[in-house]
Formats: structure tokens, sequence, C-alpha cells
């Protein structure tokens, strides 16, 4: 019974809610520098995007976001991403409800085939999309595929980006999922554009992709040096 409760509508809808809320109060008391200075103007020009982060470390993504650009996360359907969900709407985010698998018979059940569709007419239509590199449930910290086959096709360039604040909870999960809290420091750090060339074969996708995990892991290093961690 606790369970069905705990999946009702309403109920999801009043902590994605919350969750909204409490971001948006972290971000307002903690103080945000952003990496490299000046990056804003520097990485417009390459609008859209295909924004790339772990898992673990999205909850203050949306605050990565700079005013006026259009952006779509792609996030799970399950009942722990229809209350992030629900938060990303509320912080100004569009939806695109899927997500991958490291198994191809789970891929259809998780909706990625049409998040993947989704994500090229985003990405058409001149809207940026966030999405995780790493595909749920691990192995944490490992870049998928999918998204260099998204960059590929779409012949946008990835850009990867961190988030990390000096205070924060570390959980015990898979993602080494990591709650922020407020009264501290934060920083958000931009790495470099990654390009992907349409032609390119398995090889050289596996390269990317490595280069894709490389991007990620040293632009996370950079945003948790600035808050000193």
């Amino acid at each position: 019974m606790l369970k069905s409760v705990g999946r009702h509508p309403l109920v999801l809808k009043g902590i994605g809610s919350l969750l909204a809320g409490y971001l948006k109060f972290v971000y307002r008391t903690n103080r945000f520098a952003v990496d490299p200075e000046g990056v804003y103007p520097k990485i417009q020009p390459g609008l859209p995007y295909i924004v790339a982060m772990w898992h673990g470390q999205h909850f203050m993504m949306p605050f990565s976001r700079p005013d006026g650009w259009p952006v779509k996360v792609m996030i799970s359907r399950s009942a722990d991403g229809e209350i992030n969900a629900i938060a990303a709407e509320k912080l100004g985010l569009g939806l695109i409800r899927a997500s991958g698998s490291q198994q191809s018979r789970q891929i259809r059940k998780r909706g990625g085939m049409r998040g993947f569709i989704e994500a090229m007419r985003a990405l058409k239509e001149g809207a940026s999309v966030a999405l995780t590199a790493d595909v749920p449930k691990g192995p944490a910290r490992v870049a998928g595929i999918g998204i260099v086959q998204l960059a590929k096709h779409s012949g946008r360039p990835i850009l990867p980006v961190a988030v990390a604040t000096s205070r924060s909870i570390e959980l015990n999960s898979w993602d080494k999922a990591s709650i922020n809290l407020p009264f501290g420091r934060g920083a958000i750090a931009y790495g470099e554009p990654i390009h992907v060339g349409s032609d390119m074969e398995d090889d050289e996708l596996e390269r990317v992709r490595q280069s894709v995990e490389e991007g990620l892991n040293a632009t996370t290093r950079r945003a948790y040096e600035l808050v000193g961690r």
C-alpha cells in the first residue's frame, strides 16, 4: 500500500515541486563561479549542444543553462524519473521521457529509440539536449555509446558540463549521487566541445566515447577543485 501511495501522481508532483524549491534555495544560498571565465560568449556560436553530465551529479544542472538557451533534458520514465521531470519543468527545462540501457532488450521498454528520435528533432529545431552520459544502472562514470551516436547523426557537438558545491551529502548509490547543500560555494564548469564526424566508423566512435568520458571526468574534477574539494 505504501509503495502504491508513493507512486500516486499527486505524491510525485508534490515531491517534485519540493525538490525544485529546494534546488532554487541551494542555488541562491551558494556563491557560484563559472569556469572558464567568459565562457558563455565563446560557446554561444556552437548552439545547439548535446550537454553531457554524469548520473548523480545532475541535481544542480538546470542552473548551468545560460539565459536564452532552450534546453530539453532526457529523463527516465521511472518513479524517480517522474520526480526529476516535475522538478526540471518547474526549473524551466523541456522534457524527453526516455533512458538508455546496457541491454538491447531494455532499450525499447525504456523508450530509448523514441527518446533518440525526439532528441534528434529537438536539436534540429534549435534546442540543446541534456542527458547523462553513463547508462543506468551502471557502471557509473562510464560513458555509453548512445550520446556519441546522437552526436554523429545530429551533427551537433557534445558539451561536457559539471556542477559542484562545497557542501554536499554523498549517497552510497550506484551513481554516487551528490545531494547539494546550501550556504557554501558553487562552481559550474564547462569542458571543450567534442565533435563527431558523420562518417566515423565504430573504432573511431569508441575513441570519441573515451574522449567524452575523459572530458566529463576532467570537467567534474575542475568543478570540485573550484569549491575546494
